[in-house]
């Protein structure tokens, strides 16, 4: 376990750089008790462009 009222330990840091690389939506949640990490979670969400009700008739339209 990590106190937070000493220093933090090198390899929870770089857990935490880790999961943060890359993360394009989403969120990283630390859970303390007792001033001591316990828990990292990571919630990655995926955003799709959103598309113009038209503009997928057209495309078949096209393709067609």
């Amino acid at each position: 376990m990590l106190s937070l009222k000493g220093r933090l330990d090198q390899q929870v840091i770089e857990k935490i750089v880790n999961l943060l690389e890359g993360l394009e939506f989403g969120t990283v949640q630390i859970i303390v008790h007792d001033s001591q990490i316990t828990q990292i979670d990571r919630l990655e969400k995926y955003r799709f462009p959103q598309r113009k009700p038209n503009q997928h008739l057209s495309n078949q339209n096209k393709s067609s």
